[in-house]
């Protein structure tokens, strides 16, 4: 497994100061951050361990996609846009299961709803097509 993982960490001098966590599907050509920590704050220590860092290791390792985690709409300004995605769960009690399957199902209609209102907000031009 350590070929899938890849570890971002920020010191200061010789001390490590904060962490990010990549973990990399080889075969989708993708990374995913999603664990981050640190001593104490420091302004644009985040962006820099979290995304930066990341988006320069997957620049050099020729990984198409960075996935940056969920949340945060502070992202988008750094063009993290919001996207949906995919999770597989198995549930082993069946009443616990019909509740959890029925709270996504109205989940996944407010959700669509944000990702759409957030995409109203995109810093990014849209490229128009000459006609």
């Amino acid at each position: 497994m350590p070929e899938n993982l890849h570890l971002i960490i920020a010191q200061r001098g010789h001390s490590p100061l904060a962490a990010s966590l990549l973990f990399v599907d080889a075969a989708s050509s993708t990374a995913y951050g999603r664990y981050w920590g640190a001593l104490e704050h420091i302004p644009c220590l985040h962006f820099e361990t979290a995304y930066y860092q990341a988006i320069e290791y997957c620049i050099e390792q020729q990984i198409e996609t960075f996935e940056g985690g969920a949340q945060g709409e502070h992202k988008m300004a750094r063009e993290f846009l919001p996207t949906t995605i995919q999770s597989a769960h198995f549930i082993v009690d069946p009443q616990f299961s019909r509740a959890v399957k029925h709270f996504l199902e109205r989940e996944q209609l407010g959700i669509g709803a944000y990702v759409d209102e957030l995409a109203e907000h995109s810093p990014l031009k849209s490229a128009k097509v000459p006609t």
